[in-house]
């Protein structure tokens, strides 16, 4: 089965764009975003900072099979409730450097809404590398859960 969140990246070219369609009205897809309960169930990841304004940040941690814990951290460039989120992401101690995440909430009709993500690298090989360790089907799983987690609570 061919996987509905659409992962392009374009050869010689050091961005990305990830799209997905959920059968979601556009506030909740935006609050599976920015509530820290949601966010930790459909990313599975523990949330220990999310201030979602401009100029806010965001801090996550998971736990890997052995034990070992992974940070994630960014700032927060733009904040539109309900339309977009300008964001930094890091994974630490990784070496894979920062990139700068766009996020575009849209809706399409009153019970489905759309993800739009542009996501741009330091370099075309960081960006590959990211697509090497399995990204695109890990943001698929993650979109797939969110879309369970959040339809409880239509």
């Amino acid at each position: 089965m061919e996987p509905k969140t659409k992962v392009h990246a374009e050869d010689g070219k050091q961005e990305l764009t990830i799209t997905r369609e959920f059968d979601l009205p556009l506030e909740l897809l935006f609050r599976a975003y920015i509530d820290p309960e949601i966010v930790e169930q459909w990313m599975s990841t523990k949330v220990l900072k999310l201030d979602n304004q401009k100029q806010g940040g965001y801090q996550f941690e998971t736990t890997d099979p052995k034990g070992n814990k992974h940070g994630f951290s960014g700032t927060i460039h733009e904040f539109v409730p309900d339309q977009k989120i300008t964001r930094t992401f890091e994974m630490e101690n990784t070496g894979f450097g920062v990139q700068l995440e766009f996020l575009e909430f849209e809706a399409l009709t009153d019970d489905t809404s759309k993800l739009s993500m542009h996501i741009v690298y330091r370099s075309v090989a960081q960006r590959d590398q990211y697509l090497q360790i399995g990204m695109s089907k890990g943001m698929n799983m993650a979109h797939n859960r969110l879309q369970e987690i959040v339809n409880k609570l239509k």
